[in-house]
């Protein structure tokens, strides 16, 4: 609110400021036409490595020889910067298959256990199992001596004097 005077009157006025509130905060920006930073980064290296494995081979052997390397490079930055499978970027992609593979499609539940999808973090199934058949063996043991207590007791409320 802003006052101000006219005439001896007091008129007050409101001032309100308009600002471009954005819709869609996880989209990158685009620096060069459609490339976003990460894609242009990309296409930067993957060029560089391509150009010095054509100006390397180029000079002493036929184009049959670097066009090999070259293209699978293009191949390979082209698929890292625009790939996008099932929403993720392509390195994430990457990073989840392998830990598919690698991880134990079987999973133990631990209290107070890392996130098992954090890099820090690759749980062992031996490490896992052993601490559970601990567990079940504790329990067992436990539940053995309550038994033998029981049979104890018994044999000795069952005594006739």
């Amino acid at each position: 609110m802003r006052k101000s005077v006219k005439n001896g009157i007091i008129v007050r006025l409101k001032l309100t400021m308009q600002f471009k509130i954005p819709q869609d905060v996880q989209r990158e920006d685009h620096i060069v036409g459609p490339l976003t930073t990460r894609q242009l980064i990309i296409c930067i290296i993957g060029g560089a490595v391509g150009y010095a494995i054509f100006v390397s081979l180029g000079k002493d052997y036929e184009w049959i020889t670097w066009i090999v390397p070259v293209v699978l490079i293009a191949l390979i930055t082209i698929t890292v910067a625009f790939v996008n499978p099932l929403d993720l970027r392509f390195e994430r992609f990457i990073i989840y298959y392998f830990e598919y593979l690698l991880l134990p499609k079987k999973r133990y539940w631990l209290k107070g256990s890392a996130d098992p999808l954090s890099f820090s973090y690759i749980p062992t199934p031996n490490k896992a199992k052993n601490k559970i058949e601990k567990k079940a063996l504790s329990k067992a043991e436990k539940l053995q001596q309550k038994d033998d207590k029981l049979q104890d007791l018994s044999q000795v409320l069952d005594k006739k004097y």
